[in-house]
């Protein structure tokens, strides 16, 4: 076969391998802003106990994080229609529901306001909350959110009780540390401390709304409170989900970070992440990545 020949087929393969890569892509990334998906976790743990029966007592709530205004194709109603239809006990919305750079919060209020209307919701602030309200120069958001009828927790908690079962759940941007490792006290964010010794002190399930999962992956902070659980979002499930390898990037964690997506135990507590609805301006856009409506059962033994 002669070289001229030969160079043929090697750019026959190339444009095939193009013609094919180029839909797949398309179709991948259309699917990552566009469809739904819903992941269950089921949770079990002795601190789950509702009064006296034979019945086990069982708690299901919904996490979603990370919308950054995404509207689905303008079909909003498929995704509120699949969060209700997971009759849940309550909603976690844990942040970055906007942009840093929203024109204004209308997209997002709608969203947690249609929330409200099938359960209640407990709303946790994430970055792009903090830095839309920086552009604006305004904390009227916080307003916002209030009206919608969600309970914003930041640096604060409430004492609820879900079919008979004691909890606490709060809200918490800021890094938690080990205050008696390399990270002293005096080194946290201004209240923090306090707010975990207040926050960890009852014998409820303790659940915590903490955006970023670096807040607790951190810093040894996993070892040193005691916090049953902590919900978060951020990392987009890696933004890029790489066949076999996983999620490829993970904010402050790096490249194929460890905490990503799905269910961990991580010493003390169990970290449980979203892959979230939607992602903001990146250098590369969600890739095999399904928005995620997650879905988490929490049961008595």
């Amino acid at each position: 076969m002669g070289k001229k020949k030969k160079l043929l087929i090697v750019l026959a393969v190339i444009c095939l391998i193009i013609a094919i890569a180029i839909p797949v892509c398309y179709y991948e990334v259309k699917i990552s802003y566009n469809n739904l998906t819903v992941n269950t976790y089921n949770i079990t743990d002795d601190k789950i106990k509702a009064g006296q029966g034979d019945l086990k007592p069982s708690v299901k709530f919904v996490v979603v994080g990370d919308l950054h205004d995404n509207t689905f194709g303008d079909d909003d109603d498929n995704l509120v229609a699949t969060i209700k239809f997971q009759n849940p006990d309550f909603i976690i919305a844990d942040g970055d529901i906007l942009n840093d750079d929203s024109q204004n919060s209308d997209i997002a209020m709608s969203f947690i306001k249609r929330l409200v209307d099938i359960a209640p919701v407990y709303y946790a602030l994430g970055n792009h909350e903090f830095e839309y309200m920086q552009n604006k120069k305004s904390e009227a958001l916080l307003d916002e959110i209030k009206a919608t009828g969600a309970t914003l927790l930041e640096m604060d908690y409430e004492d609820i009780v879900v079919n008979g079962v004691d909890i606490r759940i709060g809200g918490m941007y800021g890094y938690a540390f080990d205050p008696n490792g390399l990270t002293k006290k005096k080194d946290m964010g201004e209240g923090i401390y306090d707010f975990l010794k207040d926050f960890e002190d009852t014998p409820s399930y303790k659940i915590m709304m903490s955006h970023r999962p670096d807040s607790f992956v951190f810093g040894e902070a996993s070892k040193a409170w005691d916090i049953d659980l902590v919900v978060s979002a951020h990392n987009h499930g890696g933004q890029v989900v790489v066949p076999f390898l996983g999620g490829l990037y993970g904010g402050d964690q790096g490249y194929f970070p460890e905490y990503v997506h799905g269910l961990y135990d991580k010493d003390r507590m169990k970290l449980v992440i979203t892959s979230g609805l939607g992602s903001n301006d990146q250098k590369l856009p969600r890739f095999n990545n399904v928005p995620e409506v997650m879905v988490v059962n929490l049961n008595g033994e």
